[in-house]
């Protein structure tokens, strides 16, 4: 008889374990449900009204994102809105944000840093535009302060206008000259070194 009962708790403590294990994975499951939901989705609209929803890490990637996040707090549902860009340059530059929220860059030195011909395939294929948008690029990343981007496009700009005059560079980004020319022959000098090299 003791033998029967002894095998009786041990079954019952075996379906108690059981159901720990059940209820704990349950909970987990629950628990990783909730990370999804906590981790959420940022709304973003351009400024032709267009909405959309980006996961917060890679949104706040965006330093002007994430102070907004944080200024605004958790709760808040509504869109972003950023009225100085369209919804084709936004949708450009979450697809910037999302590749390298997966493929981060590798710790880079000064010298890296500066080498103009320091940049990934995917980067060369993405500044791969015309140079207004290109220009507009720039603007909107200066705009959202996203350094990487930032520092990238104008690596990009830096290669396009080495060896063109000011006069050039005014006409193809279409800027007005509203330097005198005693200004312009003082930064002239200024820059002669690097005319040099």
């Amino acid at each position: 008889g003791g033998l029967i009962f002894e095998k009786f708790f041990h079954s019952q403590r075996l379906f108690f374990h059981g159901f720990t294990l059940s209820l704990q994975h349950h909970n987990h499951t629950q628990q990783m449900a909730a990370a999804a939901v906590d981790a959420k989705v940022v709304k973003l609209e351009s400024s032709d009204g267009q909405i959309f929803e980006v996961a917060k890490d890679i949104a706040c990637m965006s330093t002007t994102i994430k102070n907004m996040l944080d200024d605004i707090g958790e709760a808040a549902d509504q869109a972003i809105p950023f009225p100085n860009v369209t919804g084709d340059l936004l949708a450009r530059i979450i697809k910037y944000l999302k590749w390298h929220h997966e493929h981060p860059d590798p710790p880079m030195d000064e010298k890296d840093y500066k080498n103009l011909d320091n940049i990934s395939d995917f980067d060369k294929e993405f500044c791969n535009v015309d140079q207004q948008l290109l220009y507009d690029i720039v603007l909107a990343a200066n705009y959202l302060d996203i350094k990487s981007l930032l520092d990238v496009t104008c690596k990009i700009v830096a290669k396009f206008i080495q060896g063109k005059t000011p006069e050039e560079i005014r006409k193809i980004y279409n800027i007005k000259n509203d330097f005198t020319p005693e200004e312009e022959e003082a930064i002239r000098r200024e820059n002669e070194w690097i005319e040099d090299k």
